[in-house]
């Protein structure tokens, strides 16, 4: 059995200003996603320039942020905070949700696409083999914070959180959410993506990959105490990520029939 190191939440102190490791844990994130994605425009693994990189990420970040706190607004706690309104604008408290950010990148990444007279999957194929590593950090994040912890578990490798004070061992979910949905899908869109694909097939399997892989780890993640399983034993998060497998394989097959023209990713 092994315990939580209970890491310091301040990364950095510098005098009155204090860097969290969540925050740190973003910046690194697109920190990731710039320095792959000007390795994949280098390579000629796209027709996008590094402009338009830094376009999508900054469109990126604001869909992130934006997405993410609505999405746990209204899929976590809508009740509490139609009562609490302020309090959506409390992003230091945390709660923050992945599919809420993807829709809000999604949204933006549309806006985008139409400025640049691209289409929405274009710059999705394109941004999407970088996206697992964003989440890599964001789930390094969870794990240094303590946060989003495990089930109970006998494993050799479960973990005590001190925080919870109830000396039980649990899954370290954040290292398995780290593992699957960062490292592993990172190393199979990656690959993927390595050569030409209809426009659409990469977010297909993106979608695909991660939908099944948080369907999955949810099995060994505690729900949220105040929401508990929603629908018989799933939780919020499984029943988020089917809809993300269905039009993941509603993508791939069109893009397979020809129904999306074929570019260079």
């Amino acid at each position: 059995m092994l315990v939580h190191p209970q890491f310091d939440p301040i990364a950095v102190q510098l005098g009155p200003i204090a860097i969290h490791w969540y925050g740190l844990m973003y910046l690194i994130a697109f920190g990731l996603v710039w320095l792959a994605g000007r390795w994949r425009i280098n390579h000629g693994k796209t027709d996008l320039s590094l402009k338009d990189l830094e376009d999508i990420i900054f469109y990126g970040v604001i869909g992130v942020i934006a997405g993410g706190r609505l999405g746990y607004v209204l899929f976590y706690k809508p009740a509490y905070y139609l009562s609490n309104p302020q309090e959506i604008f409390y992003l230091w408290e945390g709660g923050m949700s992945f599919h809420g950010g993807l829709v809000g990148v999604v949204v933006m990444l549309f806006l985008l696409a139409r400025s640049k007279n691209k289409t929405l999957l274009e710059l999705g194929d394109f941004i999407a083999p970088m996206i697992p590593l964003g989440l890599a950090a964001g789930r390094l994040g969870n794990f240094i914070n303590g946060e989003l912890w495990g089930r109970p578990s006998d494993l050799p490798w479960a973990m005590v959180f001190p925080q919870l004070q109830d000396n039980i061992a649990r899954h370290p979910s954040q290292l398995y959410e780290m593992g699957l949905e960062g490292i592993l899908l990172f190393l199979i869109v990656w690959w993927f993506a390595r050569v030409p694909r209809p426009t659409g097939q990469v977010s297909a399997v993106f979608l695909m990959g991660y939908g099944i892989f948080r369907f999955l780890v949810e099995y060994t993640r505690e729900p949220d105490a105040f929401l508990g399983p929603v629908l018989g034993a799933l939780t919020m998060g499984q029943l988020l990520s089917l809809p993300m497998v269905a039009i993941g394989l509603i993508i791939y097959f069109r893009a397979a029939d020809k129904s999306f023209p074929a570019r260079k990713q």
